[in-house]
């Protein structure tokens, strides 16, 4: 790897880093906002979307670009390949962030509908498993990608029971549709928001690995279900 390579990668990995504490910062926000029934940080994590995509195309831009001047191979490849990926997932889960503020903005208008219980739980499970995908890219720690892909299975079955839940509480008392509909949505978004966690966890295997574990769960982790 030439010297100059070296100092555009590092460049790059601090840029995507940058955008993984931003996108962290903005799920956080909204899903206190959903919590707390705070309008303002909702109106501050909807804001924040224009500068993620924005920061998104320049780290998708610098990718191509070092692809094509450089031409790089093996690992440097894996690298770059893998950036790209995580770059625009991260744009996804700001979108995600985006819609659970929206949510959270409609469920102002009714203050005395209660969240689920299980929605702050899933609240805890997906944003450590932001941050655990994050922590295994920065490591190169493929043990802490497997501990996040395993989480997911968690945030599935929390997922189904809230869904149930809000079911039936549309069937018992239809005045509360409405806002039984914003709970049914801000819980789908949370339960993505977790998948692409385990995307990138996946991801983080391929860069470290070499493996291709997407759609192979049971292959590569047979008996880990912790």
């Amino acid at each position: 790897m030439t010297k100059l390579l070296e100092r555009e990668l590092q460049g790059l990995r601090s840029s995507l880093v940058e955008q993984f504490g931003i996108v962290e910062q903005m799920i956080e926000h909204s899903v206190r906002s959903l919590m707390e029934r705070n309008s303002d940080l909702a109106d501050e994590v909807i804001q924040g979307d224009e500068d993620v995509d924005a920061r998104e195309i320049r780290i998708e831009e610098e990718c191509l670009k070092l692809l094509a001047l450089h031409q790089p191979l093996a690992t440097d490849m894996r690298w770059l390949v893998t950036v790209v990926k995580t770059n625009s997932e991260l744009e996804r889960m700001a979108d995600l962030a985006c819609n659970i503020a929206e949510r959270a903005k409609s469920l102002d208008l009714y203050p005395l509908y209660p969240v689920p219980a299980e929605i702050e739980e899933m609240v805890a499970i997906s944003t450590k498993m932001v941050k655990d995908a994050l922590d295994a890219f920065v490591e190169h720690d493929p043990k802490k990608a497997v501990q996040v892909i395993h989480e997911d299975d968690r945030m599935d079955s929390l997922n189904r029971t809230v869904i149930q839940q809000i079911q039936d509480t549309m069937r018992q008392s239809p005045e509360d549709v409405d806002p039984a509909l914003h709970c049914f949505s801000a819980s789908r978004h949370l339960e993505r928001i977790s998948d692409l966690a385990t995307n990138i966890a996946e991801d983080v295997i391929y860069l470290v690995d070499g493996n291709i574990v997407r759609h192979q769960h049971d292959t590569y982790f047979p008996t880990d279900k912790s």
